[in-house]
């Protein structure tokens, strides 16, 4: 399967998750507002939310997936599983331990994670019963993550880019059906984020079990290969989920701001659309194949693997920053403004989503530069540059803090991203690991054109149809937009033809390789 045909596989399951995404997301807004209880929920969803991230999706996985990778090419089916069972016994007692604890301790963890909730102990208390709750699904969600990653190393991508859509539609049934029918929306979203962990699970066992993956769990020993595993998932812990400890800083600061956890929780689904569809998915198939075609010893083909990957993620990743830049306020009303979700909770999320969606394109090249230090069993690099974004985005939200409130938050976010990706570059560069060939050497710049035409026509055509593109508009308002959304990715791809940038010979090619 070429690089671009699993690329789109894995984006177009995460596109499909984020759609059910949104529409979890304005049931949420119309139900929950950006008042105490959302803000409640949205802090103790972001706890185990960070764990996964940190030690499941970004610090295991990049360690995981190449040695697994590797262990695969050079030994075969049957070593690759003995290893998947030793790390799967190891994962599991770490994240069974780390689950006792955070039940023990989870007011002090909130409290941590949410200082300016401090003095009101109706929301105190709901955090802590909400986390509590949940955790139980980072146990699960990180079970998930490393059943992924073998079947990601196996080349076989679409089920674990469906396991958000199984999350998504269980939170919806619980929205749309439970809630209304019981009540008790907190406490209901909160066991059903536990469900859905469960049921991914279970979803990818059955998947890797015809895959030939059947695992079993030995007792947990720290063999070398265990042990290589943990030291490369140390320093990954940072380098491979830099976006997940600026959001969890931010959610700190936030919490010293009425309703700004909310904002910047809504703010961040929006964000996350283009990101998880093309950064993730990059990521998750980079990562593998750079990591196969690097223990071959083919260089030539790793740093082909690369260009391609650089040139399809700015083919996309630039049109959805500037829809972000360009109509947040339009995107926001017809999304969210309804019900429990006012005007000015739409115009402090509008802000804080295109002040993230500045650092999108950065975001993207962390996704496509981070692969190429993971699969070398290299995360100490990656840890060092990820530590300099994090300085920089706790000196510039607490500085800006008084100046400009919670703005201040997307804006450090945004700005450590800008400086990770950068370092990341650099250094790939003088290593000689990233060269421009002369393909991208010629699209780059033609995707900027390209991408400049675009931002002209997105902004005619909401122009045009600005009647339509505020809230409380119904279907005509979700019409409108989608048709402004499609109208302006119809001229991006006819000028992409035009100027060479990506012409449909190309594309087509690639999908049928």
């Amino acid at each position: 399967m070429s690089f671009l045909r699993s690329a789109v596989t894995v984006g177009s399951g995460t596109l499909l998750s984020r759609v059910l995404g949104f529409v979890r997301d304005v049931l949420i807004a119309n139900m929950l507002g950006a008042g105490p209880l959302a803000d409640a929920f949205f802090v103790s969803f972001r706890l185990p939310n960070l764990f996964r991230r940190l030690f499941a999706e970004g610090a295991f996985n990049s360690a995981f997936v190449p040695l697994f990778a590797g262990r695969h090419a050079s030994k075969g089916d049957e070593q690759a599983r003995i290893f998947a069972e030793q790390s799967l016994s190891a994962l599991l007692a770490i994240l069974f331990v780390m689950t006792i604890l955070a039940e023990i301790f989870m007011p002090a963890l909130m409290y941590l994670l949410a200082p300016g909730f401090a003095g009101n102990e109706a929301q105190i208390a709901n955090v802590v019963l909400f986390g509590r709750i949940m955790f139980p699904y980072l146990l699960f969600v990180s079970l998930v993550a490393l059943y992924g990653g073998i079947l990601n190393s196996l080349m076989q991508f679409a089920a674990a880019a469906l396991t958000p859509v199984l999350f998504n539609s269980i939170l919806i049934f619980a929205l749309s059906v439970l809630i209304p029918a019981f009540g008790w929306p907190g406490e209901t979203l909160s066991i059903a984020v536990a469900v859905a962990g469960v049921a991914q699970f279970l979803m990818l066992v059955i998947v890797a079990n015809r895959a030939g993956m059947r695992l079993r769990l030995p007792w947990p020993r720290l063999t070398p290969d265990v042990k290589r595993l943990l030291a490369l998932t140390g320093p990954g812990a940072v380098s491979g989920g830099i976006a997940q400890i600026n959001l969890f800083i931010g959610t700190i600061i936030a919490s010293l701001h009425a309703g700004a956890v909310s904002y910047l929780y809504y703010a961040d689904r929006l964000y996350q659309v283009p990101l998880s569809a093309i950064g993730t998915a990059i990521g998750v198939v980079l990562l593998p194949d750079l990591s196969r075609r690097l223990r071959e010893g083919n260089e030539a083909g790793a740093l082909w693997s690369q260009n391609r990957a650089l040139e399809f993620g700015l083919l996309l990743t630039l049109p959805a920053c500037l829809v972000l830049l360009i109509i947040p306020g339009q995107i926001v009303d017809v999304m969210f403004t309804r019900g429990a979700f006012t005007q000015t909770d739409a115009d402090a999320t509008a802000m804080a989503a295109a002040f993230l969606a500045s650092g999108l394109p950065a975001y993207v090249l962390i996704k496509i530069f981070s692969p190429a230090f993971f699969s070398r069993e290299d995360t100490m690099t990656p840890l060092k540059f990820a530590a300099a974004g994090v300085v920089v985005d706790v000196v510039v939200a607490v500085g800006l803090f008084s100046w400009i409130g919670f703005i201040s938050i997307p804006l450090a976010t945004s700005l450590a991203a800008w400086l990770n990706a950068f370092l990341l570059g650099l250094s790939l560069f003088r290593q000689g690991h990233m060269k421009l060939d002369e393909v991208s050497k010629a699209r780059l710049p033609r995707i900027a054109l390209s991408s400049a035409g675009f931002s002209v026509a997105l902004w005619a055509g909401a122009a045009v149809l600005s009647p339509w593109l505020v809230a409380n508009q119904g279907a005509a308002g979700m019409f409108a937009l989608g048709g402004l959304v499609a109208g302006g990715m119809g001229v991006f791809a006819v000028l992409c033809h035009f100027t060479g940038a990506a012409t449909l010979r190309d594309l087509r090619g690639s999908l049928r390789r």
